[in-house]
């Protein structure tokens, strides 16, 4: 008897061992990969700094009459706009590149008009090849899947899948043929002058089938058997090279972390190196994690930033979901964005800020404004996370959700309805950003009431942050620092910086850690020094040179600021003496 039951258990245990083995062989490892793979990731890329300002868009009409309403409103209303998302469906057929011209009959015009604005164009895309689409002019295109499979385009062969756009097979990337084929569709519209692809999340339906209802997450490809982790990667990668090579300051829009499945890929979509804006897609109008909210989008962006992801957003109010996106959302979720390296303002809804509430407009037009004036800041940390520094966000320990933006920012984002929020100040020295004269100590919790026109951000004693400031909305300078880099200064310990151009030539490496003394070493540019000095100076001078007040330079006692400005690209030492 007891010689069965061994028996009886030694089967179990194989079968138990077996079943496991299966499991991780081809479910898990495919789409994880192999456990703690960080080989896998490399070092984030240049994020150019076109990306870096806001984008736009909008998912409920998807014409060339309400594109191009939508920039022509944002730009009539003062809104900065970097760029233009044109989201699905603008194509004939998804990605066959031809333009709908019912939907859009004169998209080269359109183009050319949003490039005439200073504006870039990103087009939405997927790897399907489908043989029935919906939403799009033609939905039955089962002739064009059948010559694309005939011909060993496509990666699953016949086998056509499901997904939300319809169906069909994934373009295999590693047959030389097929590439082929496929970049000479997307010429099409490169030659328009887009400036990057939103690679939408298609690439995870690659598989060999299913046993039951568990996927075979390994499939055939023309260069052999490949994971489905393995077709991820050649997706983001492949589409990233192909389009740089088109445009030296190319983008590709990938998912990182997954804000619907967050553990269903905890390496995130796309490969880090091929990664140079990310977000977090299909978060709803609300507030709560469970609901997909704003704090899924917060949570998801931090794990996000956790592994190596560097400038991360997600859709401003949430992407979809109820009929209405409450004010008290849209705001604090645009103020949250201020401080992503995305700043993606669309989805569905409505995203025309003159339409919504005056509050709404007024706030988030701010706010939008100032995540355009730290874009020196931001791409400087983008360049150093791509030579092996840490990202542009940094998820802290202490705190709910509390993260530092570069070296100088902490952010504590509101992510409830309501204005209470504790901070956990790290230990050192912190200024509260809309009120910087005083010194906060830190290593210690606040606990106080932040109004719906303010935010949780606090800078650290001893910073520099170079802004570009062409508007008066933030009050932190006026139309006539444009063309000018300005630093934002709080002299003392730490207050030294290598700021790195975003034309991306050459740098300028700034000291304010002596009192009275600001050095400017490296590539010279017009610049404006907003220096915080609690009195006003009696004598300003660079490089020992008197400077002229009034020419030279200014002091405002409201704001407790010496502003020094150069229309000429000098470097040097400044100097300023305090009134005895």
């Amino acid at each position: 008897m007891v010689h069965q039951l061994k028996k009886i258990l030694v089967v179990i245990v194989l079968v138990i061992a077996t079943l496991g083995a299966f499991i991780y062989v081809m479910v898990l490892l495919p789409m994880w990969g192999v456990p703690f793979n960080k080989q896998r990731h490399g070092l984030p890329p240049v994020t150019p700094a076109w990306a870096l300002e806001p984008w736009i868009w909008e998912d409920d009409t998807v014409t060339q009459a309400s594109t191009e309403e939508l920039v022509n409103g944002y730009l009539e209303h003062d809104f900065p706009v970097g760029a233009i998302l044109i989201d699905s469906p603008w194509s004939n057929r998804y990605n066959d590149f031809d333009w709908d011209r019912e939907r859009f009959p004169e998209p080269e015009a359109m183009i050319r008009r949003f490039k005439e604005k200073g504006l870039r164009v990103v087009l939405w895309m997927t790897c399907f090849v489908n043989s029935e689409s919906k939403d799009t002019r033609i939905q039955d295109s089962a002739d064009w899947f059948k010559e694309a499979a005939a011909k060993g385009y496509l990666a699953t062969g016949n086998q056509q899948i499901r997904w939300w756009k319809g169906r069909g097979g994934l373009i295999d990337y590693t047959n030389p043929q097929a590439v082929v084929w496929w970049r000479g569709m997307q010429d099409k519209v490169l030659r328009m002058g887009i400036d990057g692809w939103k690679l939408d999340g298609t690439a995870t339906y690659f598989r060999g089938g299913s046993l039951g209802p568990i996927p075979l997450l390994w499939g055939k490809t023309w260069s052999g058997i490949m994971s489905t982790r393995g077709y991820m990667d050649h997706y983001y990668r492949d589409e990233y090279r192909f389009g740089l090579e088109t445009k030296p300051e190319f983008v590709t829009m990938s998912r990182s972390m997954d804000s619907v499945l967050p553990w269903g890929h905890p390496e995130g979509f796309a490969p880090v190196d091929a990664s140079p804006v990310n977000w977090v897609g299909d978060n709803k109008h609300e507030w709560e994690d469970e609901k997909r909210g704003l704090e899924r989008a917060l949570r998801c962006i931090l794990d996000s930033a956790s592994v190596g992801y560097n400038v991360i957003g997600s859709d401003i109010g949430g992407y979809h979901g109820g009929p209405e996106i409450p004010a008290n959302l849209y705001i604090r979720w645009a103020q949250f964005s201020t401080f992503c390296g995305f700043f993606l303002n669309g989805g569905h809804g409505e995203r025309r800020m003159w339409l919504r509430t005056p509050q709404e407009l007024e706030i988030i037009r701010r706010y939008s404004w100032l995540h355009s004036e730290l874009v020196p800041y931001m791409y400087t940390y983008v360049v150093r996370a791509s030579r092996g520094d840490k990202p542009l966000m940094r998820p802290l320990k202490e705190g709910t959700y509390q993260y530092l933006f570069g070296d100088f920012l902490l952010v504590a984002p509101i992510y409830r309805d309501s204005e209470q929020r504790d901070v956990v100040l790290p230990p050192g020295k912190w200024r509260y950003w809309f009120d910087d004269q005083a010194v906060i100590e830190g290593g210690k919790t606040l606990a106080r009431n932040y109004p719906i026109d303010e935010y949780p951000v606090y800078v650290r004693d001893g910073a520099v942050i170079p802004m570009n400031i062409r508007r008066e909305y933030t009050g932190i300078g006026s139309r006539d620092w444009d063309g000018k880099l300005t630093l934002n200064i709080y002299p003392g310990d730490g207050a030294a910086l290598e700021v790195f151009y975003t034309e991306g030539l050459g740098t300028l490496k700034v000291d304010a850690t002596q009192p009275g003394r600001i050095g400017l070493e490296g590539v010279g540019r017009p610049h404006v020094l907003r220096v915080l000095v609690p009195e006003k100076p009696n004598a300003v001078a660079r490089d020992g040179a008197a400077l002229t007040e009034g020419k030279d330079w200014t002091y405002d006692a409201g704001s407790a600021r010496l502003v020094i400005t150069s229309a000429l690209p000098v470097t040097g030492v400044y100097t300023y003496a305090a009134s005895q």
